[in-house]
């Protein structure tokens, strides 16, 4: 094998060149490698200064992740970053591609930097619960400030290198092969006198400026805007040491803080994100080489805030689309909408008008089902009702190509059913996007019973077109993400007859990090939407007989308090105003209501509260991997992140239970079962949850089958 590192040199200058596809990562074989060429380099009497560059794509774009967790490797990158520091002659990094990470901290250590006019540097080690734990937060302050490096590291952000030209942190913007072109500016700077100029020596520029409160109005944002996370709190204190210790004594604040950050809990859930996300595509049965179609037009049927949502997907990938909706007015209110949502994005900055018009250019409105007679995918995006949906399937079944595929928007409805209705079952499946669609970056793709390889195959490709994070499920109602919210809604509803107060409830799961509390999330939703599918789900036999459940929003519903849309539902809302106000209407009307069904009421604590929203829904979760409706309790995790706010720094749910304890949550069942009765089953704990207590096997081990 090819050693990732290669030394050679030329008139007096050594260029040392990483080789580590795809992306240069700074595992154990390049800093072994590294720490040997620089070393050479530096003792080398002969050499004038040394070159830092990297083959194919990129700079080293960062750590080797795989390492994480596990004991550590020699030589340590600190022991490499301190020989490229110490060398006494002029080292350069040559930047294309993105330097970010430890690869930026390596090109920070070296005494230059110059950079392709496209490259881009970033630290974005929050992004994974960290922070930069080789001196970067000490030396990026040094070079861009102390406001742009601790916005860069609290969003962790990429930066374009050209917005530095010609300052400490990229000294010359380059034109064609990078390292060809580093080795020549390194000789005529040589021939000028450059000397070594170590960073760690220069003060931060503009600290005597900063304002006295300016760390303490950084952590208030932070506690705001990233509630309940530890990384950015360690970054702002590093950020801090970099102002008023000692460059020494601040890197010794950094690693400490480090080593806290990499031990936390929401370190390992956010690296278990970063490695869930990437498996998402890995479908056991579906082999790489799997043809997929060409999607090159597009057809959305149902012209609603999802409709144009999912056209908008579409035409920001600049896929032509065709929005159909058998009403005009339909159709226009649809496509006024999507103008407006791209020229609020213009107004802010995000796209320009030139963006606009061009994505406006590749919808267009049909108010025939003919529109969709020559598209590769069709998506159907109307209300939940199987007649409908079964109506407008057997009519692009007769209508559309033979090689179009023909997708379902539903959130609950069985895919199998829906195909059924066509000649071709195979090319038919469920494309469940999340609202907003054009925002939301999950999309749960439904494999029916008949599905074909390649179908799937082209529509997990199609995620990735479209910025979508895809993940395959199998059919049930509600799927994987939807399925499990059932039993979390459920106890927040009968915990409320029970005595627990609405915003209480609200407080304690927003407080665990979800973006809002199941009640809010109902009226942001609509009461009358959850009442209208109990109804239907109990017309046809599917709830439990249970008076209790949903009763308290069914009676919501009844008397039009259907939430923000209304201006009341288990709040009250100002006009204008979306902030939920405790309305003692709703008060009176779950009290009154509990009597009638024969409810008593207590004092609920808030643990009580957490467990009985999120339990539940865990054993769901297990129960959806037992029956192989997810293929891994991580694409379970990677939907109630995406699809639902779950925090990404807790794992996801079934992350974050392995880290409670599956003996725990299973206690914690029969404890509820034993006390608030289990008549109707809400708290028989999944078999496979007691499976793997039983045999203490880890839930991230199991597969289904």
């Amino acid at each position: 094998m090819t050693h990732p590192v290669d030394l050679q040199t030329r008139d007096a200058i050594a260029v040392i060149t990483v080789d580590s596809p795809p992306v240069n990562a700074l595992s154990q074989p390049v800093r072994a490698g590294l720490l040997a060429c620089v070393r050479q380099a530096a003792a080398d009497a002969e050499v004038r200064g040394i070159v830092l560059r990297c083959a194919g794509r990129t700079f080293i774009a960062g750590a080797d992740i795989s390492e994480f967790g596990k004991p550590p490797a020699e030589p340590a990158l600190t022991e490499v970053l301190e020989a490229i520091e110490q060398a006494d002659k002029p080292v350069v990094a040559a930047i294309h591609g993105t330097a970010l990470g430890g690869g930026l901290e390596v090109a920070l250590c070296c005494s230059h930097r110059v950079a392709a006019s496209d490259a881009r540097i970033g630290l974005p080690e929050v992004k994974l619960g960290l922070l930069p734990g080789a001196g970067g937060t000490q030396r990026l302050p040094r070079v861009i400030g102390v406001p742009a490096a601790l916005e860069a590291m609290l969003t962790g952000r990429m930066l374009a290198a050209a917005e530095f030209a010609g300052t400490p942190a990229i000294e010359a913007i380059l034109e064609g092969d990078i390292g060809e072109a580093a080795v020549e500016w390194l000789a005529r700077a040589l021939d000028a006198g450059l000397a070594p100029r170590r960073l760690r020596d220069l003060p931060v520029p503009g600290a005597k400026d900063l304002p006295p409160d300016f760390f303490d109005t950084a952590r208030k944002r932070v506690a705001r805007d990233m509630r309940g996370q530890f990384a950015p709190r360690q970054i702002i204190a590093c950020i801090e040491a970099a102002v008023t210790l000692p460059f020494d004594e601040g890197l010794k604040v950094e690693r400490d803080r480090f080593i806290e950050c990499m031990d936390s809990p929401q370190s390992a859930g956010l690296r278990h994100m970063f490695f869930a996300e990437r498996q998402t595509a890995k479908i056991p049965d579906i082999a790489a080489e799997t043809p997929t179609r060409p999607i090159r037009a597009v057809a959305v049927i149902g012209a609603g805030t999802m409709g144009g949502g999912i056209a908008m997907c579409f035409a920001n990938a600049g896929l032509a689309v065709t929005l159909i909706d058998t009403g005009e007015e339909a159709l226009q209110r649809g496509l006024e909408t999507i103008r407006g949502n791209y020229q609020r994005s213009a107004a802010k900055g995000r796209l320009s008008e030139q963006d606009v018009t061009t994505r406006m250019g590749l919808i267009r409105g049909a108010t025939q089902m003919t529109g969709a007679a020559q598209a590769d995918l069709v998506i159907e995006a109307v209300f939940e009702d199987m007649a409908l949906k079964q109506k407008i399937f057997r009519e692009l079944g007769e209508l559309c190509r033979g090689d179009a595929i023909l997708a379902t928007n539903t959130s609950t409805l069985d895919v199998d059913e829906i195909a059924a209705a066509t000649v071709d079952p195979s090319r038919v499946l469920g494309l469940h996007f999340f609202s907003p669609a054009n925002v939301m970056r999950l999309l749960e793709i439904v494999r029916g019973r008949d599905t074909g390889p390649d179908v799937l195959a082209t529509c997990l490709r199609l995620a990735k077109t479209i910025s979508k994070i895809g993940v395959v499920s199998g059919v049930c109602y509600g799927f994987i993400g939807n399925r499990m919210l059932e039993g979390y809604g459920r106890e927040a509803g009968l915990m409320l007859l029970e005595g627990a107060a609405p915003e209480d409830i609200d407080r304690v799961i927003f407080e665990f990090g979800l973006p809002m509390g199941p009640l809010a999330m109902g009226d942001l939703a609509g009461n009358d939407v959850g009442a209208r599918v109990r109804a239907q789900r109990r017309a046809a036999g599917r709830l439990p007989a249970d008076p209790r459940y949903g009763a308290v929003h069914d009676r919501l519903a009844a008397l039009g308090r259907h939430g923000q849309k209304t201006g009341k539902g288990i709040y009250a809302y100002a006009p204008g105003n979306r902030q939920p106000q405790t309305d003692p209407e709703v008060t009176a009307l779950i009290t009154e209501l509990a009597a009638d069904l024969g409810v008593a009421r207590r004092r609920i604590d808030d643990r009580e509260i957490l467990e009985r929203c999120l339990y539940p829904l865990v054993n769901e979760g297990l129960r959806i991997l037992e029956e192989g409706i997810a293929l891994r309790a991580s694409d379970i995790d990677v939907v109630w992140v995406y699809g639902y706010g779950f925090p990404a720094w807790r794992g996801g749910p079934m992350h974050w239970a392995e880290h409670v304890g599956l003996e725990k949550i299973l206690d914690a069942l029969r404890h509820y079962a034993k006390t608030l009765g289990n008549d109707y089953g809400y708290w028989t704990p999944a078999p496979l949850l007691e499976r793997l207590v039983a045999d203490n096997t880890r839930l991230a081990d199991y597969r289904p089958g």
